[in-house]
């Protein structure tokens, strides 16, 4: 079974030589002349002598002094600002528990910054109009700020230097925490395998300068409160529809409950399922746990360094209460073996609170302590260590690799909450459709589509599911509702208005969850080749089982991934039965066998496609399409089209000369019928939409009636 579903990995990437074209890496460190503003207030140094030097240090997800090579750069200088601003659109994908974290975050930098004889200045809204202010105010030299992987932060970072250009701008300094020594990422190779054979070495974390002390009326800014945060938030012209933010905020099993509770009874989810969210919210002193929720760590760096201490000795027991609730939560995220990690210390890590090579470092510390000061070969002694570090290497090749990525379609990076994907989008105005690869690829899968359904008048996004192709590959349990719900999440924050879904294989199976589970987001949905069985008279859906990985998932994936690495070229050329060159060796030669690979694997043995296509696709079936290639090797197209056929008779289908991969193989149909589709859908929801609103306009004779009986009144 494994076997067969994972082919649709035919994903990827199609260039035969990257290194031909420029690499898409962030812009290191871009300058201009330093310019006088002589109008300008200077800052004062401490020995009270005018500084021309002043350097700005721009603040975003690096909210600390510990292991921060651009606060040494900065404190080089006669002055420093460090600044930090709440800005909506850095901003606007955080969850309430994360503005939270932000919040304690930002305070505790900011008397960590006194601490070293600074202080740390808030404001709220662009931060290219907040900066270039500053510029002008303090005659800054300088500005340094983190190197960013996040398109949106790119973008931002993009306007703060479009700014300054217009004053001619100082110069600006991009840096990083690397954790290996590389000289040329270009030198990298592009196989995981033979990447780790270089055995890099490893950079250790650096302390905190001091920094220049100064004094001027510089108005540092207050911290808002949460409420204060949220309201911002609320007045942004980037926030999400209000029915949409809900949308958001309920799981899909919240949902898919409640719909089993209200088909057995009748009763309101609030009233039923109060209970699943309750959580005893008991407060210790000195707790990591400092949100409202309670769910993950938060603090300063020395609080969340003390958790990892935690964490780290969960085998050697304690008697200390903070240190007990630590490990208590850790026990209830171990849904598989190192998952805690990440669930624990994932979001403080996203803030850069603490920087990953402090936690490897601290890591790698604590186990030559336990092992007389050596490190095995053979592995890590406990699987608290090996979790931790596993966490931060693995997110750290990812980022390597993503700076080495070159594409003739341009990749941007997307995080959320789950971790980052990576996603593209083509066309600026028209209707949006949003393309689904299957299980074990990518968005190149579609990489003679995305252009071509564009010119047609239509904005195409490609995405890249979590824990596939250069996405992040966290240590989670990967379900279909995961899955679904990174769609959704994408949906919602990024396109923003409903889209027309379109999935290949397992793509198709999660696209019909997002429609079924919350309709308002899908104007259509186009199949191909779709995962999912079809169950005549099928009314619900089971109750969510809890996810483990198991020994034999365990085995059977190292076993898989094996096979696959020697098998991959017959079974990728499989599913192309019509055209077998389109699985040419572009294609071929970019299986991905990153770190984390391993773990998706493990989901085929875990993977539980219970939901029913009809059960999902129930009451959207005139805006439904089928595209199957007949001569599918991975499943039997006849049945599956005589099925839909015989039970949802409205689902149009059209049936096509190829595999298990219509379009990449035959893309020239598919993208026609594709086109044509959406016209077909904009025209009847236009017309729709007009009766609704004829509807509600009244007649002329009504109009007439209406002023003749005013007048007589």
């Amino acid at each position: 079974m494994a076997i067969l579903v994972y082919p649709c990995i035919p994903t990827a990437l199609f260039l035969q030589n990257r290194r031909q074209s420029a690499p898409l890496t962030p812009v290191r460190c871009s300058s201009s002349a330093t310019v006088k503003l002589p109008t300008s207030k200077a800052i004062t140094s401490s020995n009270g002598g005018k500084s021309t030097g002043a350097a700005v240090l721009w603040y975003k997800n690096d909210l600390r002094v510990d292991d921060h090579p651009g606060l040494i750069a900065a404190s080089k200088h006669t002055a420093v600002v460090p600044l930090y601003v709440f800005d909506h659109r850095i901003l606007r994908y955080f969850t309430e528990e994360k503005l939270e974290l932000l919040l304690f975050a930002v305070k505790d930098l900011r008397n960590s910054l006194k601490d070293l004889g600074s202080d740390l200045m808030i404001r709220s809204g662009r931060t290219e109009s907040v900066i270039q202010d500053l510029v002008k105010e303090v005659r800054a030299a300088n500005i340094y700020t983190q190197e960013e992987v996040e398109y949106e932060l790119q973008l931002v970072i993009e306007k703060v230097k479009e700014n300054l250009g217009d004053i001619k701008s100082p110069k600006i300094s991009l840096w990083s925490t690397p954790f290996y020594d590389i000289k040329n990422i270009m030198d990298i190779p592009l196989s995981y395998e033979e990447f780790q054979q270089l055995k890099l070495s490893i950079h250790s974390p650096l302390s905190s300068p001091k920094l220049p002390s100064i004094a001027t009326d510089l108005a540092w800014g207050a911290l808002p409160t949460l409420n204060d945060l949220k309201e911002f938030i609320d007045e942004n012209p980037y926030k999400s529809k209000d029915t949409w933010t809900s949308i958001k905020n309920n799981s899909a099993e919240y949902v898919m409950q409640n719909a089993r509770i209200l088909a057995s009874n009748g009763l309101t989810s609030q009233t039923n399922l109060m209970h699943l969210t309750k959580t005893n919210q008991k407060r210790i002193k000195n707790s990591a746990f400092i949100t409202q929720q309670g769910n993950v760590i938060g603090g300063g760096t020395n609080d969340v360094l003390n958790a990892l201490s935690a964490y780290l000795k969960y085998l050697e027991g304690t008697t200390r209460d903070d240190w007990q609730e630590v490990h208590e939560k850790l026990r209830k995220a171990e849904t598989r073996e190192g998952a805690s990690f990440g669930v624990l210390f994932g979001p403080v890590l996203q803030l850069g609170i603490v920087s990953r090579r402090r936690v490897y470092y601290e890591t790698l510390k604590y186990e030559k302590d336990r092992n007389g000061g050596f490190l095995s070969p053979f592995g890590y002694s406990t699987a608290t260590i090996a979790a931790a570090a596993g966490h931060v290497l693995s997110t750290e090749v990812g980022i390597v690799f993503w700076h080495q990525e070159v594409n003739l379609i341009q990749l941007k990076d997307i995080l959320f909450d789950t971790g980052s994907g990576m996603y593209t989008v083509v066309g600026s105005e028209g209707p949006a459709i949003l393309l689904v690869h299957g299980f074990g690829a990518f968005l190149e899968h579609y990489r003679d589509n995305i252009k071509n359904i564009a010119e047609n008048g239509n904005r195409v996004w490609a995405i890249t599911l979590l824990g596939f192709g250069r996405s992040e590959k966290p240590n989670v349990i990967y379900t279909e509702l995961l899955w679904a719900e990174f769609i959704r999440d994408f949906i919602v924050d990024v396109i923003r208005e409903p889209v027309h879904l379109v999935g290949n294989s397992f793509g198709g199976y999660f696209v019909s969850i997002v429609a079924g589970l919350w309709p308002a987001l899908a104007k259509s949905v186009v199949l191909l080749n779709s995962a999912g069985h079809y169950i005549p008279e099928y009314s619900s859906v089971p109750p969510f089982k809890e996810r483990k990985t198991t020994g034999i998932a365990w085995l059977g994936a190292r076993g898989i991934s094996g096979y696959l690495k020697l098998s991959v070229r017959n079974l990728v050329r499989s599913c192309y039965p019509t055209k077998r060159d389109r699985a040419d060796e572009g294609l071929l030669s970019e299986m991905s066998y990153d770190p984390g690979a391993v773990v998706v694997l493990e989901s085929l043995f875990t993977f539980d496609p219970s939901i029913p296509m009809n059960y999902v696709l129930k009451g959207l079936e005139e805006k439904v399409m089928i595209i199957q290639g007949m001569k599918d090797p991975i499943s039997d197209s006849k049945t599956k089209v005589n099925l839909v056929k015989k039970h949802l008779k409205e689902i149009e289908i059209k049936e096509l000369d190829a595999g298990h991969c219509p379009h990449d193989e035959v893309p020239e149909e598919v993208n026609s019928i594709i086109r044509e589709w959406v016209v077909n859908v904009e025209n009847r929801h236009q017309i729709l939409e007009q009766k609704v609103k004829d509807s509600r306009m009244p007649t002329k004779k009504q109009s007439l009636e209406k002023e003749f009986s005013g007048q007589t009144s």
